[in-house]
C-alpha cells in the first residue's frame, strides 16, 4: 500500500513502516521554544532532572513574543532563557532577531524530510519545505530537549489540490482563507493537510509558507507541500543542502481529497471572531478601520512587504488610521531597507517596528482599545487576541491591508487597479 508524505517522513523518523493511526516513537531533527512557552519547558526540564540537551545544535530558543521586553516578568523569562542557552549550548535568538518560525526556516534547522517540533501551534509553517512540522506542549518539549524523541499518532492526510491562475491582487493568503472557510476551524483536526496542484507549484516559497502557516487554523496537525526544485533552490540560497524529498504515492490513502479552482477567486477576508468566518472582501467593503497590521509569521516576509510597499508608494495612509509594519526577521528587515521598502512605509505614515510577534500576539505593540477595528495580515482574529475583548479583528492579505490603510476602510485592492 502506498504512503503519503507524512507517513513516509514518520516512517523514516521512527525506523518503522508506519501508516495513519499507528502510534510511534520518533527521533526529532530540530526543536524550538519561544518566550511564551520556554519558561514552562525549562521548569519541566529541571523538574525531570535534565542534565543536558540531546543535541544542542538542534535546539533553538527564540525571544520574539515580547521583544524587547515590556514587563519585568518577561524580562525575567528572557533572563532564564539566556542562562539556559549558555549553560546547555542551545542556539539563542535574542530580541530583535525575528519571529521564531521565520528564523527556523532561515537557520537551516528545517529541511525536506525532517521531523521538527516547536512549542507553538504555528510550527506547521515549516511544512512548506517538505518537512513534517508540528506544535507540541511545553512539558513535551522538555522531554524532547532531553531525549530527542517523542511519541506521535501518525495522522491521516487531507489532500487539497489547487488549480487555476490567481488574478492580480489575489494572493496565497486569499487562497488559504478560502480553504479554511470551506473546511472549517475543526475540519482537519489531527490530520496532515497536503497542498498540491499547479497553483501551489507556481507559488513562491513565501506564498507556500503562508499556506502551511495557517493549516492549524483548520485544526490540522501539520500542513505540508512536496519539496521540489523551487524548494531546493530556496534552501540552497540559505546554505542548506541536506534532506530527502518525499512525494505521496499514487496509491496512497487519503482521508479526503479536495479540488479547488482559484481562477475566479476574489480577495478574501476573515471576519470577527473566528478564522473560518470567511467572506469575499467585496462583501464587507466600507467597514471603517482604526489600525492595519502588516507582519507576523503569516505575512511578514519580503514578498509581503514588497506587495504592500508597491501599493503604498507615493501615497499616504488615511488620517486617523495607524498602520504597523513588522518584518518577520532581521535579514528581511535589512533587505527591505536595501530595496527602499522601509522608506516607502515611513513616508506613507506607517509605524515600522522591530522584527517580532508583538502586535499579532497582543503582547505590547498596537494593543487595541474597546470598539476599535483592526485589519491584520496575521493568522488569528479571536476575541481579545490583539487587546480589548471589545475590539474587532479582520484577517486579509498584504494587498488588502495596504489598500485599506489608504482608504481608511476595508477595501478590495483590485479597485486600485481601476484608479
Amino acid at each position: 500500500m502506498g504512503k503519503t508524505i507524512a507517513e513516509k517522513i514518520l516512517s523514516l523518523a521512527s525506523g518503522k513502516d508506519v501508516y495513519a493511526g499507528d502510534i510511534i516513537v520518533a527521533s526529532v531533527d530540530a526543536a524550538m521554544a519561544h518566550d511564551g512557552t520556554a519558561l514552562l519547558t525549562i521548569e519541566a526540564f529541571n523538574e525531570m532532572g535534565g542534565r543536558g540537551l540531546w543535541n544542542p545544535s538542534r535546539v533553538a530558543l527564540v525571544i520574539d513574543h515580547v521583544a524587547p521586553s515590556a514587563t519585568e516578568s518577561f524580562s525575567r523569562v528572557h533572563r532564564v532563557m539566556r542562562e539556559f542557552a549558555r549553560k546547555y549550548g542551545a542556539t539563542l535568538y535574542d530580541a530583535g532577531s525575528g519571529i521564531c518560525h521565520q528564523l527556523m526556516v532561515e537557520s537551516g534547522l528545517v529541511y525536506p524530510g525532517a521531523l521538527v517540533v516547536g512549542a507553538d501551534s504555528h510550527t506547521c509553517t515549516y511544512g512548506a519545505l517538505g518537512a513534517f512540522a508540528t506544535g507540541i506542549g511545553s512539558t513535551e518539549m522538555a522531554a524532547v530537549f532531553m531525549s530527542g524523541k517523542l511519541w506521535f499518532k501518525v495522522p491521516e492526510t487531507i489532500r487539497i489540490e489547487v488549480n487555476g491562475f490567481l488574478q492580480s491582487m489575489v494572493l496565497p493568503k486569499d487562497v488559504i482563507l478560502k480553504i479554511i472557510g470551506m473546511i472549517g476551524a475543526d475540519g482537519a483536526t489531527y490530520k496532515a493537510v497536503e497542498f498540491c496542484g499547479p497553483t501551489v507549484k507556481a507559488m513562491s516559497m513565501d506564498g507556500r509558507l503562508t499556506l502551511c502557516n495557517m493549516a492549524v487554523e483548520m485544526g490540522a496537525k501539520t500542513g505540508i507541500i512536496e519539496a521540489d526544485g523551487k524548494t531546493i533552490e530556496y534552501l540552497s540560497g540559505l546554505g542548506v543542502k541536506e534532506g530527502l524529498s518525499f512525494r505521496s504515492d499514487e496509491d496512497a490513502v487519503f482521508s479526503s481529497k479536495i479540488s479547488l479552482d482559484v481562477s475566479g477567486l476574489e480577495p478574501q477576508i476573515s471576519c470577527p471572531h473566528k478564522v473560518d468566518n470567511v467572506r469575499s472582501v467585496r462583501e464587507v467593503e466600507g467597514k471603517e478601520i482604526d489600525q492595519v497590521f502588516l507582519g507576523s509569521c503569516t505575512n511578514g516576509r519580503l514578498e509581503d512587504l514588497r506587495i504592500a510597499a508597491e501599493i503604498l508608494r507615493g501615497k499616504s495612509i488615511k488620517k486617523g488610521v495607524r498602520m504597523i509594519v513588522t518584518p518577520s526577521s532581521r535579514s528581511i528587515y535589512l533587505q527591505a531597507l536595501k530595496e527602499g521598502l522601509i522608506e516607502i512605509f515611513m513616508r506613507a505614515g506607517c509605524i515600522v517596528c522591530n522584527p517580532g510577534c508583538g502586535p499579532c500576539a497582543g503582547a505590547h505593540q498596537g494593543i487595541l482599545a474597546p470598539g476599535e477595528v483592526c485589519l491584520s495580515t496575521s493568522n488569528r482574529n479571536f476575541k481579545g487576541r490583539m487587546g480589548s475583548v471589545d475590539a474587532e479583528i479582520y484577517l486579509a492579505s498584504p494587498a488588502t491591508a495596504a489598500a485599506s490603510a489608504i482608504e481608511g476602510k476595508i477595501t478590495d485592492p483590485r479597485r486600485l487597479l481601476r484608479k
